[in-house]
């Protein structure tokens, strides 16, 4: 069973309840979820919008390949409502799933990056993941989840709300 980290994230309406829903259905699609981070807000990173975003950190056993995973994750933002996944622009959005770490596993494809390639470059995903694993050495970067947290240039407002 590999340890997967995933991070959710959205800013629209109902967003706490899509995150229930999604941890529920990663549950059954992906595997058990095991320890997550409490809740953070904070406003929208690479575009503008009045809503801010609400992100939590979760850690998943699973036996699935990362291509179904990468998968499945899609699968469960587009039950959700999620209509498309843009890479050239930021959006707002109900739900998105991100997959940070597979284990310490190096993936660089196409569609599935992994770790996450800027996952270090942002206090919200960093905030969550220092709570859940703040010794955990990323693959890549050799430096910690906390010193990555230390070293963020990020000066977003990222605040515990649950």
């Amino acid at each position: 069973m590999a340890q997967i980290i995933l991070l959710l994230g959205g800013n629209e309406n109902n967003t706490g309840e899509a995150f229930s829903t999604a941890i529920e259905k990663i549950g059954q699609k992906i595997g058990p979820v095991g320890n997550r981070s409490g809740l953070y807000t904070s406003p929208p990173w690479g575009f503008e919008h009045p809503d801010w975003f609400l992100n939590q950190v979760l850690e998943v056993e699973s036996s699935l390949p990362p291509a179904q995973i990468l998968r499945q994750t899609r699968l469960i933002e587009q039950e959700l409502g999620r209509t498309t996944k843009t890479k050239d622009r930021y959006e707002a959005r109900l739900i998105d799933i991100d997959i940070l770490f597979i284990d310490n596993l190096v993936i660089d494809k196409p569609d599935l990056q992994i770790p996450h390639p800027r996952l270090h470059l942002r206090r919200f995903t960093l905030m969550p993941l220092d709570e859940v694993m703040a010794g955990f050495v990323h693959p890549v970067l050799k430096k910690t989840i906390h010193v990555l947290l230390q070293e963020c240039s990020d000066t977003g407002d990222v605040r515990r709300v649950g």
